[in-house]
């Protein structure tokens, strides 16, 4: 069985309750490793050492003059919303709030931000899916998608036909009706 001993300075039981403050007197930096059957029994310690200790300990419970920000020690709820590891698709997924940047990164310029609709159809398609996929990877199949989406539209998201256009209905001057 190997044991760790802490002191450079060793001596047998029997020497040391021969002499004890001799042994101690020789020990480095005052400290004695007390040894019975070739393993520590316990530790001596002079004064002047024992004294150092307590300083440093009492120097680590004081307050320090560095001050931490608070936010260190409060996670960010939108980190604790996206699962660690691999998941599946679930419905309320969000990409991250710097998307389009990322997207970027990734080689995937988008003019505007992913719409709800972009958005719903995506989570839509892989919830069915039920493949697990890290956050990130997520966010890269969201980006070629509506790369890809917008590619036949010219880059601009899919219009909405379900809206109504404010017609302007002035008949132009040369035109029937005038």
């Amino acid at each position: 069985m190997s044991v760790k001993i802490l002191s450079s300075t060793l001596a047998g039981l029997d020497s040391f309750c021969r002499d004890p403050l001799a042994a101690l007197h020789q020990a480095d930096n005052g400290t004695l490793a007390v040894l019975q059957d070739n393993a520590p029994a316990f530790y001596a310690l002079t004064p002047q050492r024992l004294a150092a200790l307590l300083a440093l300990e009492a120097a680590a419970r004081q307050p320090s003059d560095v001050a931490l920000d608070d936010t260190l020690f409060q996670p960010d709820s939108a980190a604790l919303a996206i699962p660690a590891g691999k998941f599946a698709m679930y419905q309320g997924w969000q990409p991250d709030s710097d998307f389009q940047r990322q997207a970027a990164i990734w080689g995937v310029a988008l003019s505007e931000p992913v719409t709800p609709a972009e958005l719903a159809t995506f989570v839509a398609y892989w919830q069915a899916e039920g493949r697990p996929f890290h956050h990130v990877q997520w966010q890269q199949k969201l980006a070629r998608s509506v790369q890809m989406h917008r590619a036949g539209n010219g880059g601009q998201p899919k219009r909405d036909i379900t809206r109504i256009d404010n017609t302007d209905y002035d008949i132009p001057d040369g035109f029937r009706g005038e």
